[in-house]
């Protein structure tokens, strides 16, 4: 069941891509979703690595 808190967020994206992003999550045992959940928390973690840690503030509503 979705958790209500949580965004969503929704793209388009081209039948090629879409294929080997397929691929590649189930490769790894993981959904599609789940794939593209660690490739962001991925690029996060080395942005944060390189910029420092972003802070996030009370409200988070609002990007």
């Amino acid at each position: 069941m979705r958790n209500k808190k949580n965004k969503h967020l929704g793209i388009e994206i081209d039948p090629a891509l879409h294929y080997k992003l397929h691929y590649i999550s189930k490769y790894y045992g993981r959904s599609a979703n789940g794939e593209i959940l660690y490739l962001i928390r991925q690029e996060i973690k080395a942005f944060e690595k390189m910029e420092g840690e972003i802070e996030i503030p009370a409200s988070t509503d609002t990007p």
